[in-house]
């Protein structure tokens, strides 16, 4: 049977009970993939139910364990729900992934006070609801390890003042609940902040916008974009038991971007228009492997070309 391609220790999460939010698409549906195929129970929601459904049976197909369940985050109530009904089928809840969020680009001069309210109430907002919920319905008395999913935002974030100030405030609220929920609770909180990742989000950008993350790949100390499954994989490591010492941190995968942005061309710390020299981990099964077909990412067909160009480029 085909299975997702993970770099880690298969059964490595066979006792564990993980709620993916926005895990029916991009990079939260790879994270629900690969802790699947790592024996996890995986729980998936968001509030698009036929997205859900479609990744669920996929995992299940792949021979993995999956529930999907609806879920609006901002709503503190409905999230306490979700996590009594997570626990009373499964006895439990071990780890949580905050992965559902959203924004939209506009120039902070464009930007409505209303528009700006909605995002920071969806993304910081929600995830306070979610984790909240998760320590009042189990992990309080029982321990646990959540992951909160923010962005490379450390520069600010021109055309996304909210989802900038959103993701900032999720990193700071990280740190104090891991100060706070360590201690006495046994839970660590950690963040991952991507750079630019080729997924289906990029799908909601404007087509003009699309051409120019298409063209512009190369643009950083990386020389490319990164993958979901670079994401999934930094959250698998930090919900593993090789991160047990890991408390509070918000870890950057964005390829070094959040360093530098380039400097022009014959500068000796210009960047390489060729592309990149480093390997880009995949983790979907390809060719024969795929018996399933299962789709692999759903990116605008200018940015999914990219993926094929890092697989031929890679100098390992």
């Amino acid at each position: 049977m085909s299975a997702y391609n993970s770099v880690f220790k298969k059964n490595l999460f066979e006792n564990e009970v993980v709620l993916v939010t926005g895990g029916g698409t991009g990079i939260g549906r790879c994270i629900a993939h690969e802790l699947a195929s790592l024996g996890a129970t995986i729980v998936i929601a968001a509030r698009k139910m036929d997205q859900l459904t479609a990744t669920a049976e996929e995992i299940r197909k792949l021979g993995g364990k999956c529930d999907a369940m609806q879920i609006n985050i901002r709503d503190s109530a409905k999230a306490l729900e979700l996590i009594e009904a997570i626990v009373a089928k499964h006895g439990k809840l071990t780890c949580l992934v905050n992965n559902a969020g959203g924004q939209f680009m506009s120039p902070a001069s464009m930007l409505s006070s209303k528009g700006f309210a909605t995002v920071v109430d969806l993304n910081l907002n929600g995830t306070f609801n979610m984790c909240k919920a998760a320590f009042d319905g189990y992990m309080g008395e029982h321990g646990g390890k959540i992951v909160n999913i923010v962005a490379e935002c450390r520069n600010g974030f021109p055309r996304m003042v909210h989802t900038g100030a959103a993701r900032s405030g999720i990193i700071n609220m990280t740190k104090t609940l891991a100060v706070e929920w360590g201690p006495y609770n046994g839970i660590r909180v950690n963040c991952v902040a991507p750079g630019t990742i080729v997924s289906s989000g990029m799908k909601n950008y404007p087509e003009n916008v699309v051409d120019m993350i298409a063209s512009n790949d190369w643009m950083s100390p990386s020389g490319r974009y990164g993958t979901e499954a670079e994401i999934a994989a930094s959250v698998v490591f930090l919900l593993s038991p090789a991160a047990s010492y890991i408390n509070g941190v918000n870890l950057a995968v964005d390829g070094g971007s959040s360093l530098s942005k380039g400097f022009p061309e014959g500068h000796e710390l210009a960047f390489n228009p060729e592309g990149s020299l480093m390997p880009a981990y995949i983790g979907w099964p390809e060719g024969k492997e795929n018996v399933h077909n299962i789709k692999h990412v759903d990116a605008p067909s200018k940015v999914n070309a990219l993926l094929d160009k890092y697989k031929r480029k890679s100098k390992l």
